[in-house]
């Protein structure tokens, strides 16, 4: 079975750690405070589940997610990465991360920023536009007729192929928008953002399915 590395295990990390060991899958939990600080999580897991730092959950991952916030993204290690897929998180927002004038003016996106950090890396973003109470409350089997999709994007079709394998066994369906630089159609403020898998857009603490038929749509109707 893979395993399942975590760069971070904030709300998002801690999820995404739940639903892979739900489906199978070995997970190593990091994050920027220390293993010690993550035993009550992996107690919870079980045994499928353990604690390292950044650097060992890179090594160790064989799919690895960077869940950080976006200004610390240079502080993961790239080495350890190298040829691996890397799914990303991450959002910008700038009261959090200060100020990225490149992001400001569209002229790049935050995934695209991670994949030149991480050249020799594969990098997909995924999990970006979704509470992580949504995350967590809305997998299905395949088939299901409420099954809900996120969006992927990346620009190594492989990758994003590993990655949509990787849903599936959690309970999602994937939605291919584009290469990285079409990953600001489900950013912040974005149709595709958080409302559709809300009962409704003001009420994110109530999940409700979003559908690739509703995705498709929300993507398409993104604007800059």
């Amino acid at each position: 079975m893979t395993t399942v590395g975590l760069i971070g295990s904030g709300n998002i990390g801690s999820t995404l750690a739940r639903l892979a060991v739900a489906a199978g899958y070995d997970v190593v939990l990091s994050n920027s405070r220390g293993p010690e600080t993550l035993t009550e999580l992996v107690d919870e897991l079980g045994e499928r589940a353990s604690a390292g730092t950044a650097q060992d959950a890179a090594q160790v991952g064989d799919l690895v997610v960077v869940t950080v916030p976006l200004k610390a993204y240079r502080a993961v290690p790239a080495e350890p990465l190298a040829g691996k897929v890397v799914i990303d998180t991450n959002n910008y927002y700038p009261q959090r991360d200060g100020a990225f004038p490149e992001l400001d003016a569209d002229e790049i996106t935050s995934s695209e920023l991670l994949q030149q950090h991480l050249p020799t890396s594969r990098v997909v973003k995924v999990f970006n536009n979704i509470y992580f109470k949504a995350l967590a409350a809305l997998p299905r089997p395949a088939g299901a007729a409420d099954r809900s999709a996120l969006a992927i994007a990346g620009d190594d079709a492989a990758a994003k192929a590993e990655v949509t394998a990787f849903l599936d066994q959690i309970g999602y369906d994937a939605v291919d928008a584009g290469s990285l630089a079409e990953g600001w159609r489900y950013q912040p403020d974005t149709p595709a953002y958080g409302t559709i898998y809300a009962a409704t857009p003001t009420d994110w603490e109530n999940p409700a399915p979003g559908d690739a038929e509703k995705l498709r749509a929300a993507l398409a109707a993104a604007t800059r």
